[in-house]
């Protein structure tokens, strides 16, 4: 068993010997086999006793603990908290708090002796009762893989791995390693107690499905392995999928190509969205129901739509982006022209006006009408428009919408809407449209840009004079 945890320390858990590792260890044979193994096989190491005072006795065995590291000359550090009232102050289960305070003090110790990792004694018998317990939530393949022998767990800390070397040792094996080296490890009341999860998986349904199979835990350890083999295979297809659909990334939000992503599997899409839940939310629990609510959105036809997801994240579907949002974030607006403010703007023919955003409003006459023509038929752009210049004034103004505002659109032969009306028919995104700018002939609309010209403004055959508008995105203006 040495050989082969000694080859796990070195390539799987990638340890070096001229670093300290921390070693949680409780006193039973498990974490106990874990310390003795590790400093065989030549490490620093530095023992940490975490006491949750859920027991009398946890005292006694934080004692033997530090008596057993003392014999081995091996540092030790002793702490705790009541893990009992943690629990109710921040309504955890007592399971959870454990966990927590637990992990809090070994990391805390790892930053403060620079320690390469903090390495916990969770064997082949814990991956099974693990992955039962992801099984019974629902979980994916991520959660039904197991644990790994190294990884990162950014709640506690973003580059101290957390290691698990005994992962394909079983218990029966720690119990003898540890009569055969000397070493006494203590027993643990809280092992029986029923009123952990993970105890009545351990004591009640495993003996039952071993029933069905009496090699059931070795086949559920096989199932493992596989899975993780697959699940790196995935990874790699995700991260290749994710530099391509990837458009931008914030503390508060994440923004994809909507048509890259929509063209993409539904596996891909789930898998996309909880890598993306889980980089704005490190500790999120993830569930199908977050996911399916995504997937909905994301391969619907509604070009604007806004979906809760989980832990005050959200999805946010607006044009042609799809954004995975925490409740606070501030959505970037220059993926629209945007007004600078409220206050209106004069426009003379062939100034350039600076919207926000970068965005840039310019406009110019045609002398050519046929070739305007010609332009506007062939045009697939909705931020560029020719208009029949006859009637209208030299100057004219960019505005934001007002009260009472309507508009006659290209195609409904002089009859009118509210602009509120033609924004929501044309899925303008609601945060965009107080700032949406109209070009304007006093209080006739002309133009919505990036949509419609007003009908009576169209080009007819008998146009004679034309006038050019366009707006243009930052991007086109760093060309």
């Amino acid at each position: 068993m040495i050989e082969s945890v000694e080859k796990i320390l070195e390539k799987e858990c990638g340890l070096a010997k001229d670093k300290p590792i921390i070693v949680g260890v409780s006193g039973g044979p498990d974490s106990l086999c874990l310390m003795e193994v590790i400093r065989k096989a030549g490490y620093q190491i530095i023992v940490a006793y975490f006491d949750h005072k859920l027991r009398p006795e946890s005292q006694a065995d934080g004692r033997m603990v530090e008596k057993t590291a003392t014999r081995l000359m091996l540092r030790c550090v002793i702490d705790g908290a009541d893990v009992q009232a943690h629990a109710e102050k921040n309504k955890l289960s007592v399971e959870e708090a454990a966990r927590n305070l637990r992990y809090r003090f070994l990391f805390e110790l790892a930053r403060k002796y620079k320690a390469q990792a903090v390495a916990v004694g969770h064997t082949a018998d814990d991956q099974v009762e693990t992955i039962l317990m992801h099984f019974l939530r629902g979980s994916g393949m991520n959660g039904l893989k197991g644990m790994s022998y190294r990884s990162i767990i950014k709640t506690f800390d973003p580059e101290i791995p957390v290691i698990r070397p005994l992962l394909d040792v079983w218990r029966e094996e720690t119990v003898v390693y540890c009569a055969v080296n000397g070493l006494r490890p203590h027993y643990d009341s809280t092992n029986d107690s029923l009123n952990f999860q993970r105890n009545r998986i351990r004591h009640l349904l495993i003996p039952t499905l071993e029933t069905y199979n009496p090699k059931f835990r070795e086949a559920v350890a096989r199932m493992s392995q596989s899975l993780k083999s697959d699940y790196g295979f995935i990874v790699e297809s995700l991260q290749a999928a994710w530099d391509e659909m990837l458009v931008e990334a914030d503390e508060t939000f994440l923004s994809f190509d909507v048509t890259r992503l929509s063209s993409a599997s539904k596996g891909l899409q789930r898998n996309l969205v909880k890598h993306a839940m889980r980089i704005l939310r490190p500790n999120i629990d993830v569930n199908f129901q977050a996911l399916e609510r995504a997937v909905q959105v994301i391969n619907s036809t509604d070009a604007s739509a806004n979906v809760d997801l989980k832990g005050g994240l959200c999805l946010v579907r607006e044009s042609n982006l799809i954004y995975i949002a925490t409740s606070n974030a501030e959505l970037p607006f220059d993926i629209w022209p945007q007004m600078p403010s409220a206050e209106s703007i004069s426009v003379s023919i062939s100034n350039q006006i600076s919207l926000a955003g970068g965005w840039k409003f310019t406009s110019e006459h045609w002398r050519l009408p046929t070739l305007a023509k010609e332009q506007a038929e062939e045009n697939d752009d909705p931020y560029q428009v020719w208009l029949d210049a006859e009637g209208l004034p030299e100057q004219f103004e960019l505005r934001v919408r007002r009260m009472g505002d309507h508009f006659s659109p290209l195609g409904m032969e002089g009859h009118t809407q509210k602009i509120s009306d033609f924004f929501v028919n044309e899925k303008v995104p609601q945060r965009a449209r107080d700032r949406w700018p109209l070009l304007c002939a006093g209080d006739k609309i002309l133009w919505v840009p990036g949509f419609r010209p007003a009908h009576e403004n169209r080009l007819k055959d008998e146009t004679k004079n034309v006038i050019y508008f366009s707006i243009t995105r930052p991007q086109d203006n760093l060309e």
